[in-house]
C-alpha cells in the first residue's frame, strides 16, 4: 500500500446512494474521482479498506482520509502507487499480494469496446496487433472507462462510463459487465 494514502470523497454524493451496496458505492466513488482527472490516463489501482475497521485500527490515518465516526459503514478506497510503465496489466496483477487489512481492490482502466455482434466482422487469424488496429479503426468503437471492484469474499462490481456519455448519471453498473477483469482482480486475493 502507498505510504501516503489518499481518500476519494465525491462532492456529488454519487457514491452514497441508499440502495447501493458498499461495493457499488465504492466503485461509483472511484469512477467519479477518475472522472475529475479526465480521460487518456494510465490505469489506477485502489485498495478497498473497511472504513469502520480503519477508524478503529488507525484513527490518525482515518482522520487524514477524512473519515469521521458519523460516516456510514462502507469501504474506503485508497489509491496505490502508479502501475509500472510498460508492464502488461495481466502480468502486473499477477504480482500483487494484499495485506489482510485490505477487504478488496479496484482498478480503473480505459479501453475501446465494440457493440455486440461486431465479432462477426473480426479478421480471422489476425495477430494481437492487427486486432488492436481493427478495434481502433472500427466505426462503432466506443471509448470507455471501466472501474472494476472486488472483495475478498468474491463480490464484484463494475462501473462503466462511456466517453460519449461522460456523466455520472450515465454510468452503467453491474457485477458481470467485464467478467474477465473482475476475475483477474479476484485472483490477486488467492
Amino acid at each position: 500500500m502507498s505510504d501516503a494514502p489518499e481518500s476519494i470523497n465525491s462532492p456529488d454524493d454519487v457514491s452514497k446512494l441508499p440502495a447501493a451496496s458498499p461495493l457499488t458505492r465504492a466503485a461509483l466513488e472511484i469512477d467519479e474521482y477518475a472522472a475529475t482527472l479526465g480521460w487518456d490516463l494510465p490505469a489506477r489501482l485502489f485498495a478497498l479498506v473497511d472504513s469502520a475497521a480503519l477508524r478503529k485500527a488507525d484513527p490518525r490515518v482515518a482522520a487524514q482520509l477524512g473519515l469521521s465516526e458519523t460516516d456510514e459503514a462502507g469501504l474506503t478506497p485508497v489509491e496505490q502507487d502508479e502501475l509500472p510503465a510498460g508492464m502488461q496489466l495481466d502480468k502486473f496483477l499477477g504480482t500483487i499480494a494484499w495485506p489482510d487489512a485490505v477487504a478488496g481492490c479496484a482498478l480503473v482502466v480505459e479501453r475501446l469496446m465494440l457493440p455486440p455482434g461486431s465479432e462477426q466482422s473480426r479478421p480471422r487469424n489476425a495477430t494481437d496487433a492487427q486486432l488492436a488496429e481493427w478495434v481502433a479503426n472500427h466505426p462503432k468503437r466506443e471509448e470507455v472507462r471501466i472501474t472494476a471492484a472486488v472483495l475478498r469474499d468474491g463480490k464484484k462490481e463494475i462501473a462503466l462510463r462511456l466517453r460519449s456519455k461522460d456523466s455520472a448519471r450515465e454510468v452503467l453498473t453491474g457485477p458481470d459487465l467485464v467478467p474477465g477483469l473482475t476475475d483477474a482482480l479476484l485472483a490477486t486475493f488467492a
